[in-house]
């Protein structure tokens, strides 16, 4: 079974001929590669697999999922084991058409 978790891009750029956005998964922030979603642009959300945007999603979906997966207890266990620190350093916010 496959996993995919939505998450909001909060700064993007492009990056060895494509895109990459930081994108905020409840307490964790990581690198995305947007390749998949060229039309995304920081403070949307979108669909994450392995390191890929496979889709947009809705934010009031998004906000579901993350309401689910709190009460589950996974954003805690997420947020003790802190993630990565990001690859790549974008200024917040930031929008690349």
């Amino acid at each position: 079974m496959c996993l995919a978790v939505p998450g909001r891009v909060v700064a993007c750029q492009p990056q060895d001929g494509g895109r990459v956005g930081l994108v905020r998964f409840g307490p964790v922030t990581q690198p995305v590669r947007l390749d998949f979603v060229p039309e995304v642009a920081a403070g949307d959300y979108v669909l994450v697999h392995v390191g890929f945007a496979i889709s947009r999603v809705d934010a009031e979906e998004a906000e579901r999922t993350y309401r689910l997966l709190e009460a589950a207890g996974y954003l805690a266990e997420a947020a003790a084991l802190g993630g990565q620190e990001p690859a790549v350093e974008l200024a917040p916010d930031e929008r690349v058409a």
